[in-house]
């Protein structure tokens, strides 16, 4: 057997392809010198004021204030008790999206009205739930299995009353924006033209 390779020789022993062993030992003390009478202690050679770590061993201890930022960091974002901690749940795009309905919901339906949005953002503490029918709820005030979506947009994108309302909208404002384009004056001068004059 040749020397790297691991196998008992011919006493008996392993050998092993190692042939240091590596040890490793910290370089500091942790004593401190305590004068006698006093509370003061000698610094250890491991945490110095000027010196933030020594041979990569430790951390120094963090001021009052950067604990507290931590606290506050780690602390869960809620409304407060006053609010019954209504949690600040992390704003996807799908959540953003149903947010933005429920704020232009009074474009959506004409026959409905709503009292005038007071903030410009969105919100930050807010949930999500839902609607459930109750037993006693009549057949045709809850949505059937087939009109009930997973999202919002979803429920309005498939409703067919609102897609006319929507449609017939735009065309509107379309015809309002084009209003003193090239294509209106077109057409008034079509318009002025006796019909015999037309080709």
């Amino acid at each position: 057997m040749d020397a790297g390779s691991k196998g008992p020789d011919a006493n008996g022993t392993i050998r092993s392809s190692l042939k240091a062993e590596t040890r490793w030992s910290p370089k500091v003390t942790l004593s401190a010198k305590k004068k006698v009478g006093t509370s003061e202690t000698k610094p250890t050679s491991f945490w110095l004021k000027n010196k933030s770590l020594q041979d990569g061993l430790c951390v120094p201890p963090l001021s009052r204030d950067k604990l507290n930022k931590l606290a506050r960091k780690q602390r869960k974002d809620t409304a407060g008790d006053k609010w019954f901690n209504v949690p600040a749940p992390i704003m996807t795009p799908e959540l953003k999206q149903e947010l933005q309905l429920v704020k232009l919901r009074g474009v959506l339906d004409p026959k409905r009205h709503y009292k005038a949005e007071d903030s410009r953002g969105l919100p930050k503490y807010f949930q999500v739930g839902t609607v459930v029918g109750g037993p006693a709820d009549f057949y045709s005030g809850r949505l059937t299995k087939r009109e009930q979506k997973a999202s919002l947009a979803s429920e309005l994108l498939a409703d067919s009353s609102l897609s006319a309302y929507r449609k017939r909208k735009y065309l509107e404002i379309q015809d309002q924006k084009q209003a003193g384009g090239k294509g209106f004056f077109k057409k008034k001068q079509k318009k002025r033209k006796p019909s015999w004059a037309h080709i």
